[in-house]
């Protein structure tokens, strides 16, 4: 549950539409819900302003499934990451209006009211073999109702493809960059802007850079004091850190308007 919807909940019980026994029963669950495979957290998104999301990998279609739709049962956005075709196939029997995106194996399920966009995220990657990780970044910072540009292929090895962007840097409140090889790009784009980057390694590379590796370390050790690093090929992770930053940079630019 969000705060918007525990208010209209209780908005509801003051009307009368919703007797207190009902909203009772509807609040009953939090702070979660044990549906026997899972425990799921409908209580995060009011600790943290963001929901709990499924890490599909690793269970099956009828699990992510089950968890899905007791996720959209409370009207939340749902989102789950490194799914399938058949568990996204699983998930869509159940929730026609789930989304699969291939690309990203992401599936979302978009519930919550059209509302403004809460910061700006850029998502850039080295190559176009990271694109799955990078849109995976993007299609979760734009379930959590952040502005997203993408900038990809404008990698270390042609320098000036970087460049020919870089008035769409700078309007960002934070760069997520996904990059594999010898993961160099994140320190170049720190120098040219002045936001927090998020940079991931990728585990695009021939055998020495050790399925990720070599770029996690090279980003590690960037000389680009901004950059902050996530693990390998997790675009999930760094979405929902630049989604913060992002929403923090919003709250602060209109503070300081009023």
């Amino acid at each position: 549950m969000t705060p918007t919807s525990i208010l209209e909940l209780l908005a509801e019980v003051e009307r009368g539409s919703v007797t207190p026994e009902e909203g009772a029963a509807r609040l009953a669950s939090l702070p979660f819900e044990d549906i026997g495979h899972t425990r799921i957290d409908h209580h995060r998104s009011l600790r943290t302003g963001l929901p709990e999301v499924i890490y599909a990998a690793g269970k099956t279609p009828e699990q992510v499934a089950q968890i899905f739709l007791h996720m959209a049962m409370r009207g939340t956005d749902v989102l789950a990451t490194r799914a399938t075709r058949p568990t996204a196939e699983a998930v869509q029997n159940l929730l026609p209006g789930a989304v699969y995106h291939e690309l990203a194996r992401a599936i979302t399920l978009r519930q919550s009211a059209s509302r403004p966009t809460q910061g700006h995220v850029a998502v850039l990657c080295a190559g176009t073999s990271d694109l799955p990780v990078a849109e995976e970044a993007a299609v979760t910072a734009e379930l959590f109702n952040t502005r997203v540009t993408r900038l990809y292929d404008v990698g270390v090895a042609g320098l000036h493809r970087l460049l020919a962007v870089r008035e769409d840097l700078v309007t960002a409140d934070a760069v997520i960059v996904c990059a594999g090889m010898e993961g160099a790009l994140p320190s170049v784009v720190g120098g040219l802007v002045g936001v927090p980057v998020l940079a991931v390694p990728t585990s695009v590379g021939y055998g020495a850079s050790f399925a990720g590796a070599a770029a996690l370390l090279g980003m590690l050790n960037s000389c680009s004091p901004n950059v902050s690093v996530v693990n390998i090929d997790n675009g999930f992770g760094a979405a929902y850190t630049a989604t913060l930053i992002a929403r923090a940079s919003c709250r602060a630019s209109s503070s300081s308007h009023t």
